[in-house]
């Protein structure tokens, strides 16, 4: 199809952006601005074809972004009860993309999910033993995910494809309601299980920088090791609020009160460690990221 080699192109950047009104789609035209990328929003509606194709005609890409998707508000428990249309967004509408993209010989950098998986028997918690990109999802508890499994097996099919396994996003804006700390900080009880993490201010540049080098295929899109609802707590008590406490509840008496059963697993970053050598494990890129950058101001 005459998909760009990895490395660097001598023609300048121009990134298409889906998700203007999604938490990445927002931080990622912020990112732009801040290093010099000319960018713009897709207008198109992602299950349209016809839109899709006539912004990359208007747009004139080097390289499409899709921070785009249905997550559910205030959670992906509202997928369970809205399937069609998260079919038409996370399954339709990636798709056509995807295929649109390659029509035009562009790499489709895609943010998607790491939630496609749970710990087993082969990897069980604790051990270090992470699911890798070619293991294939064992996670459909949730209809979320499983449209989300369902997308990345079809999408390995399409060599322009890099698909970004997100897990539990993380940034330092703690006002943020999407941010998984400012999440669990508000509930009335948590589960205590260690999980990978994306922290975003770490981990979006590398994305950006993952498009440059022109990188395809599937990967674990986190921080090196795990790090439990406790252990993030326990900072954001140490750093931010020194009379924050909180109370935790088992896999049993959270079911009472979800839809649908959450995801919770540990994912092996040596792949993309091994591209960016630079990157944080989890606790480093939290502290670093996250907790020292608030501790000046008390939080949010």
């Amino acid at each position: 199809m005459g998909f760009p080699a990895n490395g660097s192109s001598d023609k300048p950047l121009k990134f298409l952006i889906y998700g203007r009104t999604g938490w990445i789609g927002g931080l990622l035209g912020k990112l732009c601005e801040s290093q010099g990328i000319d960018y713009e929003y897709g207008s198109g509606r992602l299950e349209n074809r016809i839109s899709l194709e006539s912004d990359i005609a208007n747009v004139k890409p080097t390289h499409v972004f899709n921070a785009a998707g249905v997550t559910g508000r205030p959670n992906v428990d509202w997928c369970e009860s809205h399937k069609v249309e998260t079919i038409r967004t996370n399954v339709v509408g990636t798709l056509t993309l995807a295929d649109v993209c390659r029509d035009k010989g562009l790499i489709l950098i895609n943010y998607a999910t790491g939630c496609i998986f749970e710990y087993d028997e082969a990897h069980q918690i604790g051990t270090g033993f992470g699911f890798k990109e070619e293991d294939t999802p064992n996670f459909t508890g949730s209809f979320y995910s499983k449209t989300k499994a369902m997308v990345e097996e079809l999408l390995k099919n399409y060599e322009n494809v890099c698909t970004l396994r997100v897990r539990m996003p993380i940034s330092s804006d703690l006002a943020n309601p999407r941010n998984f700390i400012t999440k669990i900080t508000r509930y009335d009880k948590v589960v205590n299980i260690p999980n990978s993490m994306t922290i975003l201010d770490e981990l979006l540049p590398i994305s950006i920088e993952m498009g440059k080098r022109n990188l395809t295929g599937i990967w674990n899109f986190t921080n090196p090791g795990v790090v439990s609802h406790n252990e993030i707590l326990e900072m954001y008590r140490d750093y931010i609020d020194p009379n924050f406490t909180w109370k935790n509840f088992n896999l049993e008496e959270q079911a009472k009160v979800i839809v649908a059963p959450r995801s919770n697993n540990e994912l092996d970053a040596t792949k993309l460690k091994t591209e960016f050598p630079e990157l944080l494990s989890i606790k480093e890129s939290l502290i670093k990221y996250v907790f020292e950058p608030n501790k000046k101001t008390g939080g949010a």
